[in-house]
């Protein structure tokens, strides 16, 4: 019996060793890696880009094109590196419309040539307003070619302002207009036993349908087929005035696209020629000779150029200091209460950098760009509620709305003094709901129940026990008066009665070009005409932009890491065994299963547009 103790004794000295060793590796890989960032970012740091005399500027833009750059942690920067992966990328839409206007100026920039392989599928209002500094740049005499294998949908969208269009005689173009598809889980949930208790009002609401249905709603087909022809026909009008064809020739009849494509043999390239999709169809050894040919050689056997990475740090301010600033405050993503989220809309943070713009006197007025589909309805009121008091204290406020304003994203936009949205601003969605799911069926079938007594009728209410009617009508009574509050914002802020603020909402979607038509939005315009909107409100005779952001603590920082770190060691443990052909099909599944998991309003109330979302994929 001794030995047996003195053997147990070892084993466990043993597992605990290895416990201590594994501890001490990981700490040590942590900090080393630590070490590598920090000296990564030092050595990046040192190295100032050298722009030539004479150099073409390159738009290379590789990644997502954002409203305001998310935290990158220097860990993921060194191990993509290390893996051979590029750097992960985000694109600030300001940065890139300020580069390609300096450039425009810039004696030493004499070009401009689109390369954008790299660059995401791009809402059309975030590419409107790209193509607005292109047409600038070329305003100034300077060419702009567009190089490219294959194009998809947003690049071939940018590309088509090039006066050249070039692509390679194996490339193509890929477009495949707007749509809204969505997997519907009604007959999977009640497989599952799952009970789906839905609380809404709005005829158009249609985040809940996935849980409720097996397809889409009538309602919701009238409503998403109307803004996204929208879409589509700005598209395709757009990119038809720029290749000077008829808009009809990007939206062919199927069996005539097939006709078209026998003809040519099949080649998609030839075929993008023929339609007038490209200008010429050239190898790589080709397209160098023509670009050398135009800007002049490096002497390394390539053209003049700059990237724009390289050439997007250099550019100075053109702001000169003045005491009347104007801040901006970017809204961009879900809304979520608190502030210790990222990548999203922070209640308590956004209403923060709001009122520290109230506090300052310097600033004169705010613009609250918005890029956000909604989320939380009591977050969405925190925001709301330091608009009204930037306006109490006489500092207009200037609503500038991106892609999205929806649901909760036009609740925060409700109360100012001025609203613009562009002609393909998704906004509108105002309603508002909530989902409770409960699964006392499937636990009473594995023999499992739950029973016990309370004070109240709510004492025990959960997702182990079936919702009591009188519970649900309490529910569904909180939903009503968020609604009501909901348009009833929209009628005092928007100077129509409540019957007509009730007409336009019921959770229905509008382009920004219909919500200037029913009075949700006072104008049409950009970013630039938002900034000319809060001048003139303030009568501002000099001006200095401020733009309003929160900094990352180094805890914060940390915690990021570890979690973006937990989220993919999770991923890969989900999907590892999952077949790759199923696995888009998969993560849809889980994200559209989590979804509420996501959100953290503190009575569960919504005003969130789904259908808003990746509209551009």
């Amino acid at each position: 019996m001794k030995m047996i103790f003195k053997g147990i004794g070892k084993l466990f000295r043993g597992i605990w060793k290895l416990i201590s060793f594994t501890r001490q590796l990981i700490i040590n890989l942590i900090f080393l890696l630590i070490v590598g960032a920090l000296f990564f970012a030092f050595s990046k740091s040192g190295e100032e880009p050298t722009i030539p005399d004479e150099a073409a500027l390159v738009l290379n833009l590789s990644g997502p094109i954002v409203e305001q750059r998310n935290y990158i942690s220097p860990i993921d920067a060194v191990t993509s590196n290390a893996l051979g992966q590029p750097p992960v990328r985000e694109n600030v839409l300001f940065d890139i419309v300020e580069a390609i206007r300096t450039a425009s100026t810039d004696n030493r920039i004499t070009g401009l040539v689109l390369n954008l392989k790299g660059m995401s599928e791009t809402n059309l209002t975030k590419l409107r307003y790209i193509a607005k500094a292109i047409e600038e740049f070329k305003q100034a005499g300077k060419p702009v070619y567009a190089v490219g294998d294959n194009y998809k949908q947003s690049q071939y969208y940018l590309s088509s302002y090039a006066d050249k269009v070039f692509m390679s005689p194996d490339g193509g173009i890929l477009l495949t207009g707007y749509g809204r598809y969505s997997l519907y889980y009604k007959t999977l949930l009640e497989k599952l036993d799952v009970n789906t208790h839905v609380f809404r009002v709005g005829t158009y609401k249609s985040f809940v349908e996935p849980y409720t249905l097996d397809g889409m709603s009538d309602e919701a087909r009238e409503a998403n087929t109307v803004w996204l022809n929208q879409l589509w026909r700005a598209y395709t009008t757009d990119v038809a005035k720029n290749r000077n064809i008829d808009a009809s020739v990007l939206t062919p009849e199927l069996d005539n696209f097939i006709a078209q494509l026998k003809d040519v043999g099949g080649d998609f390239a030839q075929l993008s020629l023929q339609m007038g999709l490209v200008d010429e169809l050239v190898n790589r050894p080709q397209l160098r000779q023509q670009l050398i040919d135009t800007f002049g050689s490096d002497g390394d056997n390539s053209f003049k150029q700059v990237s724009y990475y390289d050439y997007q740090p250099t550019i100075q301010s053109t702001d000169l200091p003045s005491e009347n600033q104007i801040a901006v405050v970017v809204a961009s993503g879900a809304i979520v209460d608190g502030s210790q989220s990222k990548n999203s809309v922070n209640g308590d943070a956004t209403a923060a950098l709001l009122r520290e713009a109230r506090l300052d006197d310097k600033v004169k007025s705010v613009i609250l760009r918005v890029d956000s589909p909604g989320g939380s309805a009591f977050a969405s009121e925190v925001i709301r509620n330091e608009v009204d008091a930037l306006k109490q204290a006489g500092k207009p406020v200037v609503v500038s709305m991106s892609s999205l304003a929806a649901s909760g994203g036009y609740w925060i936009s409700s109360s100012a003094d001025h609203i613009l949205a562009q002609p393909t601003t998704i906004t509108g969605s105002i309603g508002i709901f909530a989902i409770l799911t409960t699964f006392e069926k499937g636990l009473e079938k594995m023999g499992v129940y739950s029973d016990g007594v309370g004070t109240t009728p709510f004492s025990g209410v959960g997702v182990t026990r079936e919702l009591p009617d009188g519970v649900a009508q309490v529910f569904q009574l909180g939903i009503e008066h968020g609604y009501q509050r909901f348009i009833g914002l929209v009628s005092q802020n928007r100077d129509m009665s409540l019957e007509q603020a009730d007409k336009i909402s019921q959770g229905r979607v509008w382009t920004g070009q219909d919500a200037l038509k029913l009075g949700l939005v006072d104008e049409l315009g950009d970013f630039d005409d938002a900034i000319n909107a809060a001048v003139d409100i303030a009568q501002l005779d000099s001006y200095e932009l401020r733009w309003m952001a929160e900094p990352l603590s180094t805890a914060e920082m940390f915690m990021q890491q570890f979690s973006s770190q937990a989220r993919a060691f999770i991923a890969s443990v989900m999907f590892d065994n999952v077949p790759e052909a199923l696995q888009p099909v998969t993560q849809q599944v889980v994200t559209d299963l989590t979804a509420l998991g996501n959100f953290n309003d503190p009575k569960g109330q919504y005003a969130f547009c789904i259908n808003c979302i990746d509209i551009e994929k």
